[in-house]
């Protein structure tokens, strides 16, 4: 049984918090610069393409494998943090995902480029060690404190996947797609040595042995409803997320002529995602997790509607990048919001379950949206979309009954 987390004594004046206002910057930049490294590969798909000698879609298995790899290292890696010294496990895998990213910049064919593009990605799950190590320093401040510290990192990890795309493809541009990785690599690896000096300790929150809370992730899903529809409903709008990002690729070459420049830049246009993302976990506090998850997952199907002109005009594509990225990374924030309500003993995994299935999701999506592209183009790639952003809206705000509890 997961027990919610029990709030703070009522005093006086609320109990400060353990968390600094640098460490929270701190850990809202490591977030940036681990999670750009998942998703900086997808402005590089044309320019790598051409340089192995394939055709573009073939590249999409990169983003792929990366996204698969991310939601491998998240199951089989992230449970630890509530047995483990979280500390530890962040700068020992960023350190390896460090010598992921150089793998890519050598590799000699797209065999290789797909294998070491898992390996960043089973590598890169330190956000997911991140938010319940800032929440666990930031206990003493209390729900609504919860929420600005879920958002505060969210912002961060949104930050990175937004500069990752701008960066990659201009950086691709002058000097290659090659020097992208080898650039992450380095910053990757300066972002541990200051993490090394400055990240504080924070004790296990049970000591429990590795394989019991990898084994516990079946139970835990099954044993709380509200677990078992946050993440159902995360893997559905993950999989309207996945599709769109990699076949804007594809979209922005095809028609609009773009190079890997523009196409990098076009990413900043979700800006608007990164300020919104810091009041979604306050949203849940306002109107409910089913408020805002059915007002968020609303403004994602919003934006694939929006999107639908965007294959012969820029203008509807920018209006609905904005609108879909405010929904799904809003969503993302007030789902973890929701689910750290919860008995902090097992934060880490509940992390697991949701962003296990979030980045098979996208993974998914990355796969089912480039099929969709080959066989309909961008209008197939809209239905895709919107179709799987509906049913996860439909699961959010669905009585339990749609998802009954496993016996």
């Amino acid at each position: 049984m997961i027990e919610p987390a029990s709030a703070p004594p009522r005093t006086g004046r609320p109990p400060r918090s353990g968390l600094t206002r640098p460490t929270a910057l701190l850990l809202a930049a490591t977030s940036a610069v681990t999670a750009a490294n998942v998703y900086l590969n997808q402005p590089l798909l044309g320019a790598a393409a051409d340089s192995l000698g394939v055709a573009p879609d073939v590249l999409g298995a990169v983003p792929t494998a990366t996204q698969l790899g991310y939601a491998a290292g998240i199951l089989l890696l992230v449970p630890a943090g509530d047995s483990h010294d979280r500390r530890r496990l962040i700068l020992g895998l960023g350190t390896a995902s460090a010598l992921a990213l150089a793998a890519c910049a050598v590799a000699p064919s797209v065999t290789w480029l797909v294998v070491a593009g898992f390996a960043v990605g089973l590598l890169s799950p330190v956000p997911q060690f991140v938010t319940p190590l800032a929440v666990a320093l930031a206990a003493g401040g209390g729900d609504a404190n919860r929420g600005r510290v879920v958002g505060t990192v969210q912002a961060g990890l949104l930050v990175g996947v937004l500069a990752s795309r701008a960066y990659s493809g201009a950086l691709a541009e002058q000097v290659g797609w090659r020097a992208v990785f080898g650039c992450s690599c380095v910053l990757t690896l300066l972002t541990m040595l200051v993490l090394r000096r400055a990240l504080p300790r924070v004790p296990a929150a049970a000591p429990t042995p590795y394989r019991a809370t990898l084994a516990s992730l079946p139970r835990l899903f099954a044993a709380h409803p509200l677990v078992r529809r946050i993440t159902v409903s995360g893997a559905l709008v993950g999989v309207a997320f996945g599709a769109f990002w990699t076949t804007l690729t594809f979209l922005l070459e095809g028609e609009y002529g773009y190079g890997s420049t523009e196409i990098g830049l076009f990413g900043l246009v979700a800006a608007a995602s990164a300020l919104a993302s810091p009041y979604a976990g306050r949203l849940a506090d306002r109107l409910g997790r089913r408020g805002a998850l059915a007002a968020l997952i609303g403004l994602v199907i919003a934006g694939w509607l929006l999107l639908l002109p965007g294959g012969g005009s820029l203008w509807w594509l920018l209006a609905g990048v904005v609108v879909l990225d405010v929904g799904v990374w809003g969503g993302q924030a007030a789902s973890q919001t929701a689910l750290f309500s919860l008995d902090p003993a097992v934060h880490s995994r509940l992390n697991t379950l949701y962003f296990t299935l979030r980045f098979l999701g996208i993974a998914v999506g990355s796969l089912v949206g480039t099929v969709a592209w080959s066989g309909g183009g961008w209008p197939a790639v809209v239905v895709t979309g919107a179709t799987t952003a509906l049913a996860g809206l439909v699961v959010a705000v669905s009585p339990d009954r749609i998802l009954p509890r496993r016996r």
